[in-house]
């Protein structure tokens, strides 16, 4: 009896333990228009449209990105994305530029790295294993991204595809999602969410 005491009690610590490291998720994208985020000068590649936030090439290919305007230090960031025409090439940047989750085809590897971190200076140290089981290229997908510290893990439609534990990582910053320099692309995103771990 004591066993089987300890052993429930034991399971119960560890959903409580996973329960409570799940944090609240909140909308960062109203689906109207683009208030909480810092947009580039002369915007020509992001619009919102029918609930979904636009990322479009401009006539120059110049790249942007768009930031939130609050800071974060351990998060987890989900979104629903889908692919559109051309080489997409995109990704969410986690407090800085320099650290990066890839979305699309690595302009440098030509091929889809998807959920893969793509660091300045390391280019891919690891790839994410089993995207191409799990990403559906031509429809919606969803990426959850959780950051804690220098760690990081990525889910492609609830598969783990990554865990990877990076340097020079910032405490705190906002998140970004890129239009890559040098493409032609359009990419979708909606149901952008945050949720802070505290």
């Amino acid at each position: 009896m004591i066993r089987i005491g300890v052993l429930a009690l034991f399971f119960i610590g560890c959903v409580y333990t996973a329960t409570a490291q799940e944090p609240k998720m909140k909308k960062i994208f109203n689906g109207k228009d683009l208030k909480g985020w810092t947009v580039p000068e002369n915007n020509i590649w992001w619009s919102v449209d029918d609930g979904m936030l636009m990322a479009k090439s401009g006539p120059e290919k110049k790249g942007t990105i768009v930031w939130t305007k609050k800071e974060y230090k351990d998060f987890v960031i989900e979104t629903d994305f889908k692919y559109g025409e051309g080489t997409v090439d995109t990704g969410i940047f986690l407090r800085n530029e320099d650290q990066q989750i890839q979305m699309g085809i690595s302009g440098s590897l030509k091929k889809d790295m998807t959920g893969s971190p793509y660091i300045p200076g390391k280019g891919y140290p690891v790839e994410a294993e089993g995207v191409a089981d799990v990403l559906k290229p031509k429809d919606w997908n969803t990426i959850k991204v959780r950051a804690v510290g220098n760690v990081y893990t990525v889910w492609i439609n609830g598969a783990e595809v990554l865990n990877y534990e990076s340097t020079d990582v910032p405490e705190e910053g906002p998140i970004g999602l890129q239009c890559h320099p040098g493409n032609e692309m359009q990419a979708s995103f909606r149901n952008i969410r945050v949720g802070e771990i505290k």
